[in-house]
């Protein structure tokens, strides 16, 4: 793919999540969200690009199944486009954030996507590991019921049989598309040291390292967010009957 290309294609997907979340505003919103519109504004659009983005990454790997014995140079344009349309999201997302959300709110968010955006797009730049980035991709699985779960407690749904059985497969989905893909991930880059340049080997251990601290902490806020507190107050409740 040639940088015009690659231009081309992160500057549409840039586009398009603008028009999305324009598309958002115009949408019922429900009455509890209102209290803070952008950010269910955002997370809409960022569930849009997960929703996306994890039926095009397992796409990838189904039609081009030989990316996955060789990561780092075997990959078809199909491929390369869903990186590049992901950097313009993170572009887009990181923006939004910029000019709508207190530094304090949004530093790990922005820095994460810092991160992505400088793997991402070495990656397309070089048409070398686009393979290990779609792997990465197919973290958006988890996202997508990451994000439901955000937009079901900003419309004050945050209790009965949606919440909870969104619950369980947003954690589920997150052991298995989150901390075990870090997990292979980190276990493919150490295997593959001697086929991986210096400078792509410290990038992507120190990315890796920084994804994997702050995906453990993510999960422990759900945790206990969503079945800790919970089995807590159902003890409360059997001890005063």
């Amino acid at each position: 793919m040639e940088l015009r290309s690659v231009i081309l294609t992160t500057g549409s997907s840039v586009v398009f999540f603008r028009l999305v979340n324009a598309g958002v505003r115009k949408l019922p919103m429900p009455e509890s969200a209102c209290r803070n519109a952008w950010k269910w504004r955002n997370i809409a659009t960022s569930f849009v690009h997960s929703f996306i983005t994890a039926i095009w990454a397992v796409l990838c790997f189904f039609l081009h199944p030989q990316m996955a014995e060789d990561l780092i140079e075997t990959h078809s344009v199909f491929s390369h486009a869903l990186v590049s349309f992901s950097i313009g999201y993170f572009i887009y997302d990181f923006c939004d954030m910029v000019f709508n959300q207190k530094l304090s709110q949004s530093w790990e968010l922005l820095f994460h996507h810092l991160v992505v955006i400088t793997c991402f797009g070495l990656s397309v730049l070089s048409c070398h590991y686009v393979g290990f980035a779609v792997v990465a991709l197919l973290v958006e699985i988890n996202s997508v019921f990451l994000h439901l779960r955000q937009m079901l407690r900003m419309a004050s749904i945050a209790k009965g049989t949606l919440y909870r059985v969104n619950s369980m497969i947003n954690l589920g989905t997150y052991v298995v598309f989150r901390i075990n893909t870090l997990a292979w991930m980190t276990r493919w880059l150490v295997l593959n040291r001697d086929k991986v340049p210096l400078l792509a080997y410290t990038l992507g251990s120190v990315g890796m390292a920084i994804m994997t601290a702050m995906n453990i902490v993510l999960f422990y806020r759900l945790l206990r967010s969503d079945f800790l507190k919970s089995s807590t107050r159902e003890t409360k409740k059997e001890k005063e009957m």
